[in-house]
């Protein structure tokens, strides 16, 4: 678990602790309705290890949920597909990279707060535009907030190197992530897919590998530093 789990969840379950003793009936609902949220705020930050592809070429969903849009979309100026998930409330919103790679950008976009499964949202809503360089080129994915989900963090920088899989940010309480690629990608997911972060292959890209990038320290492999969770286990 995140460590953002125990900032929300510990102070709900004291508090449904101490509801209790005063023996009525609204402190037995108060009490059950606050350890009941406290638990479920656990486990919405929980932090699941997973095993992470270790083809080359292969491109993982940065995010667990449901795939909510596949097609073709420019990126400026440039021919690619875009691959949207939408994150319900109960799925793990930590988020992972999609490649190994170099960050060369990370972008904060404030805006609104759109439901998170509307079209305009990826354009619209809060959101971190991380922009990667890659042995299958450049690649971009977005953390966007929703309607629910109204913080969007990230444990990366700009300049850092990261491997497949690694765990690289999350969005609170519901979510979309967009993922963006070059056109010689191979898409291997369809719309209403459900997809894991790290695990789940979304595309394959054969042509050019390791012409783009070898990131400094790419021979650690996704395993080793994938296991390096943020806050908690």
């Amino acid at each position: 678990m995140v460590k953002e789990g125990y900032t929300f969840g510990v102070p709900l379950l004291i508090l449904g602790l101490l509801a209790f003793p005063f023996r009525t009936l609204i402190a037995y609902v108060a009490g059950t309705v606050l350890l009941c949220l406290g638990l479920f705020v656990f486990s919405f930050f929980r932090n699941p290890d997973r095993a992470v592809p270790a083809d080359p070429g292969l491109i993982v969903s940065p995010a667990d949920g449901r795939v909510v849009v596949v097609k073709d979309e420019e990126n400026r100026g440039r021919p690619g597909k875009r691959i949207s998930i939408f994150l319900a409330i109960w799925n793990v919103h930590v988020n992972r990279a999609p490649v190994a790679g170099v960050i060369e950008e990370l972008h904060y976009k404030p805006g609104k707060f759109l439901a998170a499964w509307a079209e305009k949202a990826s354009f619209e809503n809060e959101q971190n535009i991380f922009r990667m360089q890659s042995e299958v080129g450049e690649i971009e994915f977005k953390q966007i907030a929703g309607y629910i989900a109204r913080r969007v963090v990230s444990w990366k920088k700009a300049g850092d190197t990261v491997a497949r899989g690694e765990r690289i940010g999350l969005v609170r309480f519901g979510s979309r992530v967009d993922l963006w690629l070059p056109e010689n990608a191979d898409l291997l997911v369809k719309v209403g897919a459900t997809v894991y972060g790290g695990s789940s292959v979304l595309a394959r890209i054969v042509e050019g590998i390791g012409a783009r990038v070898q990131p400094a320290g790419s021979q650690k492999t996704a395993e080793e530093k994938v296991d390096g969770s943020q806050g908690g286990a």
